[in-house]
C-alpha cells in the first residue's frame, strides 16, 4: 500500500531530520508513536506528498509520490495537525474542489460537510471558522472519496468528545474498508484497540512492528513502550 525506498529527508543540507531504508506499510491501522521532535509529523507529511524525499523514493499503491502525482494522490487524505485551508475560499467551495480532483460525484462533498456538522456554514470562508470548526472541515475532505490510504495526525488535538466520536468513527471505518490509516498520536488509549501495527520513530530513525498477536490486555502497554523508544532504538 505505503513504501519507502532508501528514503533521507532533510531541512538542513548534510543533517537528516529522516532517514528510512525499507518500509512497507499495509492495510489496517498503524499508530505512529513517539517524542516530540522525533520525525512524526515529518513522515506523515512524507507519505502525504507535503514534502518531496532529498533522497529516494515514497509509492502509494506502486505509484511515486513525485513522479505519477495523479494516480499515487488520486485515493489519498491527509488531516495535518494544523488546519491548513486557503483562506479566502468557502467551505462549500473546498469540498468541490476535493470531489473534483477525487473524481466523485459533488454529492460526496455535500454529504462529508453534513457528516462533519458543517453543511449550514458551507457559504463561509475558512477565516470565519473557530479553528475547531477549521479541523472539522479538513475532517469532511478525508471523507469524500473511498480514500485508500487516510493520514491523520493529532486528530484528536482540542476536539470536543462529539469531534473525538466522530474521528473513531472515521478510523474503524476506512480500517474496515481495507484502507492503510496512519495515525500519529500522543493520546494512545482511544486507538489501541483497533492498532495492527506501530510505527515507534525516535531521532528520524523507525521502528515498525506488527502487533497483532499482542493480547489486547497487554497491547497498550507494549504500545506505550514502542512510543517511551524500549524499541525504537533496536
Amino acid at each position: 500500500m505505503i513504501t519507502f525506498d532508501d528514503v533521507r529527508f532533510s531541512y538542513v543540507a548534510d543533517r537528516a531530520a529522516l532517514t528510512i531504508q525499507r518500509l512497507t506499510i499495509d492495510p489496517g491501522l498503524t499508530l505512529v508513536v513517539g517524542p516530540n521532535g522525533a520525525g512524526k509529523s515529518t513522515m506523515l507529511r512524507l507519505i502525504a506528498g507535503v514534502e518531496r524525499p532529498t533522497t529516494g523514493t515514497v509509492c502509494i499503491d506502486g505509484h511515486d509520490l513525485w513522479k505519477e502525482e495523479v494516480a499515487a494522490r488520486r485515493g489519498l487524505a491527509y488531516v495535518p495537525e494544523h488546519p491548513e485551508l486557503t483562506p479566502y475560499a468557502t467551505i462549500g467551495d473546498t469540498a468541490l474542489l476535493v470531489a473534483g480532483l477525487r473524481g466523485v460525484d459533488p454529492l460526496e462533498a455535500v454529504d462529508a460537510l453534513h457528516r462533519a456538522g458543517l453543511l449550514p456554514l458551507a457559504h463561509r470562508t475558512v477565516r470565519e471558522l473557530s479553528m475547531g470548526q477549521r479541523r472539522r472541515a479538513l475532517l469532511a475532505t478525508a471523507l469524500i472519496g473511498d480514500a485508500r490510504v487516510l493520514v491523520l495526525d493529532e486528530p484528536l488535538e482540542t476536539m470536543d468528545q462529539e469531534m473525538r466520536a466522530f474521528v473513531h468513527e472515521l478510523v474503524r471505518e476506512r480500517r474496515a474498508a481495507g484502507a492503510a490509516v496512519l495515525v500519529a498520536t500522543h493520546e494512545i488509549e482511544p486507538f489501541a484497540g483497533d492498532a495492527d501495527a506501530v510505527i515507534a520513530v525516535r531521532d528520524g530513525v523507525v521502528h515498525h512492528e506488527s502487533i497483532g498477536g499482542v493480547p489486547a490486555g497487554d497491547r497498550l502497554a507494549h504500545i506505550i513502550s514502542l512510543a517511551r523508544g524500549a524499541e525504537a532504538d533496536g
